[in-house]
């Protein structure tokens, strides 16, 4: 083999190597959300349209909690720290948010539940988390977050141990869009 065609065979591996890195990074968050939801790894919580049709007798604690990034400058709080809901039972909670600035912000939630043996038995029907929130200057909105415990956690292994989650949000300040001037929240 003449080094002309090594260098282009070596050239050819190194660009074949770098494409399937480079599929693989962009990869990697939609596959390892998908494996957390699937999972409930981490306290990744399921999504579904509506509660199911089994209310059990049992009960869970849920707590709320609320923090902000350090750059998130509003107020953000549940306004209901705990609740006592059925499993099986669609619960309805509210977060508080508002902006003491003199500018618009935006901003996202983040979330999380623990014990993370629960991530996958709290189920979220509706929720304000990833969508983009736009406060105005002193502007304070309410957002749901609607749920229910799945009643199969009454027989898993670490599930059925689970009297008290707590599901916590956190928001990040992210860059307004570029209509900002017309946009208002967005929940």
């Amino acid at each position: 083999m003449t080094p002309s065609r090594a260098n282009r065979r070596t050239a050819a591996a190194l660009v074949g190597v770098i494409a399937f890195m480079a599929a693989m990074a962009w990869a990697a968050v939609p596959l390892y959300d998908w494996f957390c939801r699937v999972t409930g790894y981490g306290g990744t919580t399921a999504t579904a349209a509506a509660a199911p049709g089994t209310v059990l007798e049992r009960t869970v604690t849920v707590r709320f909690d609320a923090s902000k990034d350090r750059d998130m400058p509003w107020g953000f709080r549940p306004v209901q720290r705990e609740m006592t809901v059925r499993v099986g039972e669609t619960g309805l909670a509210f977060y508080e948010a508002w902006n003491p600035t003199d500018e618009t912000v935006a901003g996202t939630a983040s979330y999380n539940v623990t014990p993370y043996s629960a991530g996958g038995f709290f189920t979220k029907i509706s929720c304000f988390c990833f969508e983009m929130q736009v406060l105005a200057p002193g502007e304070r909105v309410e957002m749901p977050v609607t749920f229910f415990v799945d009643p199969a956690m009454v027989e898993d292994a670490e599930g059925r141990f689970v009297h008290t989650i707590t599901l916590s949000y956190t928001f990040h300040r992210t860059a307004l869009p570029a209509d900002s001037a017309a946009a208002g929240p967005t929940n």
